[in-house]
């Protein structure tokens, strides 16, 4: 991703519900004072606009007009999503150097960099097909 002058909004997504299974209370306490200097300091240099952490339980809607309802997602998944930021910092490179500051990295947690979209690709994909309807009748 190339460097620009404006800035861009990036969502870090923290995944692995369970990483904290094999610590000791101590470990835990120590990780957690650590995460929260991290997101301390970069609301701080004004790089978080917010975060939050996550409830491990929930439901999970699919099917045609949500009709499926399931239990999940589940808390022992390595896939769970436990937490998220929301940076807004000038370039790609710099929202994955601070995914790599993450206290909770060593003990097994990952964390997805993920660019926010300016407008949804969808509605972008309907917008240009539409012109292109409305071009071809013309």
């Amino acid at each position: 991703m190339s460097m620009n002058s404006t800035t861009s909004e990036y969502l870090l997504l923290f995944r692995g519900a369970q990483w904290d299974k094999e610590l000791s209370p101590a470990e835990i306490q120590k990780v957690m004072s650590q995460w929260t200097a991290w997101y301390e300091r970069l609301l701080q240099q004004g790089k978080l606009k917010g975060g939050q952490p996550l409830v491990h339980e929930g439901r999970i809607v699919s099917g045609k007009k949500g009709r499926t309802v399931a239990d999940g997602p589940f808390a022992e998944s390595k896939e769970a999503i436990g937490g998220y930021f929301l940076l807004t910092v000038h370039d790609f490179d710099t929202a994955l150097e601070i995914a790599k500051e993450c206290p909770a990295l060593e003990y097994g947690l990952t964390v997805e960099v993920r660019p926010v979209a300016e407008c949804c690709p969808t509605m972008q994909r309907a917008s240009e097909y539409l012109a292109k309807a409305s071009a071809a009748t013309v």
